[in-house]
């Protein structure tokens, strides 16, 4: 079997993290490794062609030039399912798929085939993920998240869907194990799983750096506008601070914070920082960005003149301002979502270490029949 569908449980499990990750490492072990993401939904336009954001990844993280029918055959792009429900013989589906897979296994030794959300997702055109990786023939790998009854709950509803297709499970990826939880989540879940004659590939341990944001997905979840240092959209940012309670007891790292902080607040916030940095002997500024809230409107540099501080443009700081307040921001901000993707080459690096150093590898080719490259020659 020169096939791997990487499927999960839901979304924000962490299924692009493991198949980047297994298609760097089998090209690291010597194999010519391919990819695809054979239906995808957040999507580019490349050329005039749609392909999803993954593959884009995908494409500069593994080093090869996408071609939108091969790597992102199928985009569930706005309004495809009425059309596909009002005619489904005019979209030729699963013939684009097949095509890619063709060509992709001809040019390569190993095909890594990236899953959409959870397995359900796709079922209105018939292309669930069980329904793709039972037209490529692929076995699966399942990216779960680390715990032990939920997990298994959610486990069990995702391989129903794979055993109605017949499609074979080969293993499980175990993500965001917690420190405190390693040892148990380990032992409960492959007792468990040993019922069903299905081994744990490997235990990934919970990585904070993985959920840090950038700049650039805070701006668009408070709906901010760049006001100064667009060009430093790709700052991480690693804790939150409210302009308010800037205190030498509230910072935690002392690099990379986000200060959120109204207008009317913002030079006090600054010179606290800037005092705080003085104590601590800190060579750079701990913020990597600054958000200015305000009271139903944007602020501009104006409207506020602490907007022009010449401390932002000395230490590179992006500052965005947004329509909410304070309160509201630090919530928008809580609840993002965060994925690896394109300006977050750190994450790239850390999802191939920890593949790497937690997957049993030789466990995985021998699933898949697949014979090492020192044996090999």
């Amino acid at each position: 079997m020169k096939t791997l569908y990487i499927a999960a449980t839901g979304q924000h499990v962490g299924k692009t993290t493991s198949t980047l990750g297994l298609v760097r490492n089998f090209k690291e072990l010597g194999f010519n490794t391919g990819y695809c993401k054979p239906v995808g939904q957040k999507h580019l336009t490349i050329n005039g062609e749609l392909v999803d954001k993954d593959a884009v990844l995908f494409a500069k993280s593994a080093g090869f030039e996408i071609e939108p029918k091969l790597h992102s055959p199928v985009i569930l792009a706005k309004g495809i399912t009425k059309s596909y429900i009002e005619s489904p013989y005019s979209l030729p589906f699963r013939g684009d798929i097949k095509n890619a897979a063709r060509l992709l296994e001809e040019r390569h030794e190993v095909v890594i085939y990236e899953g959409t959300g959870h397995p359900g997702v796709g079922s209105v055109v018939d292309l669930s993920n069980a329904h793709v990786a039972r037209l490529l023939k692929a076995g699966v790998v399942m990216v779960v998240e680390g715990g032990i009854g939920s997990t298994l709950d959610r486990l069990n509803l995702s391989m129903a869907l794979f055993r109605e297709q017949r499609v074979p499970l080969l293993g499980v990826i175990v993500n965001k194990v917690r420190s405190d939880k390693y040892e148990d989540v380990g032992y409960f879940l492959k007792k468990k799983l040993d019922q069903y004659k299905i081994p744990i590939l490997g235990m990934l341990p919970y990585d904070q750096s993985l959920s840090f944001p950038i700049m650039e997905t805070i701006s668009h979840a408070v709906g901010g506008q760049v006001i100064l240092n667009e060009n430093r959209l790709s700052n991480r940012v690693e804790d939150i601070i409210s302009g308010s309670l800037v205190d030498m007891d509230e910072f935690s790292t002392f690099h990379n914070t986000l200060l959120v902080v109204s207008s009317k607040r913002l030079n006090e916030a600054i010179e606290k920082v800037k005092t705080i940095a003085s104590l601590k002997m800190l060579e750079r500024s701990p913020l990597s960005g600054v958000i200015v809230t305000g009271d139903g409107k944007h602020a501009n540099l104006t409207d506020v003149a602490d907007l022009n501080n010449p401390y932002f443009r000395e230490h590179k700081i992006p500052v965005i301002t947004t329509k909410l307040d304070t309160l509201g921001s630090v919530i928008k901000i809580s609840r993002i979502e965060v994925k690896i993707n394109t300006r977050t080459p750190w994450k790239v690096k850390r999802a191939v270490e920890l593949i790497r150093k937690h997957v049993d590898f030789d466990l995985l080719m021998d699933r898949m029949r697949l014979v090492p490259k020192t044996v090999q020659g």
